[in-house]
């Protein structure tokens, strides 16, 4: 342990005594504004369901002390899964369910649903995030369990404005133990324009556990280890002639592998072969062909008119591609390494009109978008590869992953809500989506794979096709205003998601005849259509702000007559008959307790479960299943300086089969102090330096253990670390 962190745990220890069982979550009040609902801005006294507006300073107390943004989520949003720490968010979800990530109204969600949401933005860039808990109809595919919109900072008109941002991570167990951050931006504008542009980006080197030991690299989704990421963003505004007004948004990310340490699987792949011998560590000299690595591109424009024959128009349009390149995977029984790589082109456009007459508020519109993917593998040479111990992979062959498809989604929908009595606001909505796929033709990965070993001379085509598929979701939701700041919610409300085509097609039984490889039988697009799951939500709720004190609290039952389940020997996804659940009871408080001190509490409890045979309900597996989760904190501040001592806990969670994810307690205090210039950000993570497996590395452990021994994805979580930054805006 370094010397430095005994008088620091001490300090912590002392100020851990005033934080026991006090959860944290976002401040927020009846007045604040969310602009994703309904797809026009609306009050959160106006939805009936659980919103949360997370405002800037929120936000920037969190990354400012080295919390990153998918932690910070799972801190500051009740219904919202402990986050992993490396590049992916699989399994991070909302109510047991997916969530719909979005840009400034802009998708970040694919057919191909690759969880590298947050893998796609600097903190820096951030104003604030609005979240809706629970299935929505009127944002449809992907909204099964909320939607998280992620709104970035804009220019203002008048003079030129600067801010600087420079910062530092390290638990101090290495010279690479260190993350440097540093942004910088400049907005302003005229009368009638304003814009901002700004680089920010982040150089990490490595990570380390409790005990001082190098965390094991995420050979699966990747992690974020010796990882250098950019992100530029710009925005311009023109108030133009009659209100109307025009935003232009573009951003280049990039993030990717800049290391030369890889995971060392031991002489000629030990590690990996039979007894396994305990061998996995990290090693210098990795060297490959095909880096781990995110690159993003997205453009989008909007458009508001404020009359159109009485309504607001508001038009959208947009462009996003992206390129994601994986670690490479040991397929040692196969005698092959390969990493894949996966591109991905969306465009669309969203038009909505808005209108209110009387005591009634319109809101109807269309949606369209178009998506292409494709996929490939690099495959490695095998002898260079068992020779290094798997550190260097030299590129032999490209083959393909999955089955290309394009994907052509159109919808329609309509919400309307109703000023009943000055206490009772009603709302409804309906949306009609129907989607158009088309697959290509796609001779199965391993099939693939077989030839370029020269295993085979060639194999037959699993045939592609087109097919097509509608849904109509529904929504029905009543507020009752008790008194002033007081209310009740209840909401019927449905959402839907597709099974990823490129893991559901493209699968097939092969038979040799001579050196060429028959196709017997596959899942194809004729045999197998695909179709949208929808899922069902009920949901009552309360929420208060009044004064000092601000409470949501919401009880919710979703479920679907079908369910997505993995297999883990070959990674794809089925679509199951099984009946599916989710069901518990997500809430906040907080409470100021003088103009200087504050405490808060919030709790997520859930279950997920599957209907068997029998009629009964097991435990749904806990690859998939989200463990229930409590967080807290206390903090003090005055207008110089502020103080905030945070927990988060996972709970325990056990499925029908017996396995287990074990939960853990984490600790985190920030702290700011204002400068005569700047402001100054300090804070320690981890505060009590918990030993634990991060719930993607259980989760990872159990998803590829046939694969490889399980310590080769246990993915564990850093150790305390500290950070400190600076902030200067002029």
């Amino acid at each position: 342990m370094s010397p430095l962190r005994t008088p620091l745990m001490t300090a912590g220890f002392m100020l851990t005594s005033l934080a026991i069982a006090i959860p944290a979550q976002a401040v927020t009040t009846l007045d604040s504004t969310v602009v994703i609902g309904g797809r026009a801005a609306t009050t959160i006294s106006d939805i009936p369901g659980t919103a949360w507006v997370i405002e800037s300073e929120q936000l920037h107390q969190q990354f400012r002390s080295g919390v990153t943004l998918k932690e910070a989520l799972s801190q500051l949003v009740p219904g919202m899964d402990v986050a992993s720490q490396g590049r992916t968010n699989y399994g991070q979800n909302m109510r047991g369910r997916g969530v719909l990530v979005m840009i400034d109204g802009v998708s970040l969600n694919s057919a191909r649903n690759v969880s590298r949401q947050f893998d796609s933005i600097d903190p820096f860039n951030i104003e604030r995030i609005e979240v809706l808990s629970g299935a929505n109809a009127i944002y449809g595919g992907g909204a099964t369990g909320g939607i998280i919109n992620i709104v970035t900072k804009r220019g203002t008109s008048g003079d030129t404005r600067y801010e600087l941002e420079a910062g530092v991570r390290s638990g101090f167990e290495d010279s690479d133990d260190r993350d440097i951050h540093a942004g910088a931006a400049v907005s302003g504008g005229g009368e009638s324009w304003a814009g901002r542009l700004s680089l920010a980006g982040i150089d990490n080197g490595g990570s380390y556990d409790s005990d001082g030991e190098q965390v094991i690299f995420d050979i699966t989704q990747t992690d974020l280890q010796y990882n250098r990421a950019i992100d530029l963003l710009g925005s311009l505004d023109f108030n133009l002639a009659n209100g109307h007004v025009l935003r232009l948004n573009a951003q280049r990310y990039d993030s990717g592998f800049e290391g030369d340490k890889g995971v060392y699987f031991g002489p000629n792949l030990a590690a990996l072969q039979p007894p396994f011998p305990d061998v996995v560590e990290i090693r210098e000299g990795f060297e490959s062909d095909l880096e781990p690595r995110t690159e993003r591109t997205a453009l989008s424009a909007n458009y508001y008119v404020p009359d159109v024959f009485g309504h607001q128009l508001n038009l959208q349009t947009y462009f996003r591609e992206e390129k994601l390149n994986f670690h490479p995977f040991p397929y040692v029984s196969r005698n092959y390494f390969s990493a894949s790589e996966q591109d991905t082109t969306q465009a669309g456009f969203k038009a909505v009109l808005s209108r209110s007459v009387g005591d009634f508020a319109f809101n109807y519109g269309v949606d369209y978008e178009r998506e292409k993917f494709e996929a490939d593998q690099t495959l490695f040479d095998f002898p260079t590869a068992v020779n290094s111990g798997g550190l260097i992979l030299d590129s032999t062959a490209t083959v393909g992953r999955y089955p290309s498809f394009t994907t052509d989604g159109i919808a329609a929908f309509a919400q309307a809500d109703w000023r009943a009595t000055d206490r009772l606001l009603l709302t409804a909505g309906v949306r009609q989506q129907r989607y158009y796929l088309e697959v290509g033709d796609f001779v199965d990965a391993n099939e693939q794979v077989r030839q370029a070993l020269g295993l085979s001379s060639g194999a037959d085509a699993i045939p592609g096709g087109e097919n097509d598929y509608d849904t109509t979701l529904v929504n029905l939701g009543a507020v009752f205003t008790l008194q002033p700041g007081n209310q009740l919610w209840a909401n019927v409300s449905q959402g839907y998601e597709i099974p990823d085509p490129g893991k559901y097609y493209g699968r097939g039984v092969y038979v040799t005849n001579g050196t060429y490889r028959e196709l017997q039988e596959s899942i194809n697009v004729d045999e197998e259509p695909l179709k949208a799951i929808k899922s069902n939500q009920v949901e009552l709720g309360w929420r208060m702000f009044r004064g000092n004190f601000d409470a949501q609290v919401a009880a919710y039952y979703l479920w679907s007559d079908e369910s997505l389940s993995y297999n883990s020997s070959n990674l794809a996804v089925q679509v199951d008959d099984d009946k599916r659940r989710n069901y518990g009871l997500e809430g906040q408080l907080n409470y100021r307790l003088s103009d200087a001190w504050q405490v808060g509490t919030s709790a997520h409890y859930t279950r997920a479960e599957l209907e068997n045979d029998d009629g009964d309900w097991d435990k749904q597996a806990v690859t998939l299943a989200s463990p229930s989760k409590v967080s807290a904190y206390i903090g003090w501040e005055n207008a110089q300086n502020g103080v905030r001592l945070q927990s988060i806990t996972s709970l325990d969670l056990e499925d029908e089969a017996g396995n287990e994810l074990d939960g853990y307690t984490t600790l985190d205090l920030l702290t700011r102090h204002q400068l005569p210039v700047g402001e100054l950000n300090f804070g320690i993570q981890n505060l009590l330096n918990r030993d634990y497996t991060t719930v993607w590395g259980q989760r990872s452990q159990l998803f590829y253990s046939s694969y490889a021994p399980a310590n080769t994805f246990d993915y564990r979580g850093r150790g305390t670390t500290y950070s400190v930054s600076y902030n200067v805006a002029f």
